[in-house]
This record gives C-alpha cells, sequence and structure tokens, in this order.
C-alpha cells in the first residue's frame, strides 16, 4: 500500500507541528509523530517526559496508543459502547520528526511497540531538523522485530 505524494506532505506537516507539542522539560529533545490509518486519517503523538525517567513516552507510542483507543469518529456521543471502542488497528504509514540531523530511528522500544500493529514492509519516514527525511521499512529499522503471529 504506497502513499501519496499529499498524504506524505500531510503526514510530514503533521509530525513536524507535533514537535511543538511535546513535554520534554528534561532533555529538551522533541519529537513528534503522526500516523497514516488506512481509512485515511492521521493521529499525532509527541513525546511526553517525567521526571521519574524513563518513565516518559515517546512521541511514536503516544500516536499509536491513541490510535489504538481512539473510535476514528467526530461525535462520539452518536455511537453505540461497542462502536466507541473500536479503535484503529490497520496503518499506511508513520512520520517521526526531530530537531536533530541526521534524522532519528524509533527506539528498539517503539519499533516492538510499531511492530505489533504493522508488517514488515511498514514505511517509516523519519524528518530531521531541516525538514529532510529518510524512509525505512519497519523491517530495515528492526533487527529482529517479533510480530503478533509470532
Amino acid at each position: 500500500m504506497s502513499v501519496s505524494a499529499q498524504e506524505l506532505e500531510i503526514l510530514s506537516t503533521k509530525a513536524i507541528a507535533a514537535k511543538g507539542t511535546a513535554y520534554c522539560p528534561y532533555s529538551k529533545f522533541q519529537v513528534g509523530a503522526c500516523i497514516l490509518t488506512t481509512t485515511g486519517e492521521f493521529i499525532i503523538g509527541a513525546n511526553v517526559e517525567n521526571a521519574a525517567y524513563p518513565v516518559g513516552t515517546c512521541a511514536e507510542r503516544v500516536a499509536f496508543g491513541t490510535a489504538v483507543v481512539s473510535c476514528g469518529c467526530r461525535d462520539c456521543r452518536t455511537l453505540t459502547d461497542e462502536e466507541q471502542v473500536a479503535g484503529h488497528k490497520s496503518f499506511k504509514a508513520l512520520a517521526v520528526a526531530t530537531n536533530i540531523t541526521p534524522a532519528a530511528s524509533p527506539c528498539g522500544m517503539c519499533r516492538q511497540f510499531i511492530r505489533e500493529f504493522t508488517g514488515p514492509d511498514f514505511p517509516i519516514y523519519m524528518y530531521d531538523g531541516e525538514g529532510n527525511y529518510k524512509m525505512m521499512t519497519m523491517d530495515e529499522v528492526s533487527i529482529h522485530p517479533r510480530g503478533v503471529e509470532v
């Protein structure tokens, strides 16, 4: 499933903008992420740190967690209880943005978390501080990920 030029533009814009929502008073290392679902929704995340390091959460896991628990509707009041807990489980691409060059890839914990919901060919677009990106598949960024089928 390929990502269109328009989808990639939106992914990058949202991931880069999401950096600004990061809560990182300790490291000052802003990370933004944006996931594209197979239904065409864009879901963002940013890293959230905690004084009890490493209790913080990476941007990628915030984005995937939000996607998995969100119902994807504009107005949850119109949905049944079953519809509200449906969540997203099918994803098309991920963009991750930092302020460093070269671009950073997801950490090992995030790689495992991402792999839970994606396949080996899932594209990850990694943006550096200048807006340049490198794309790698899940398989390329992971040494030996364990998928749900294991």
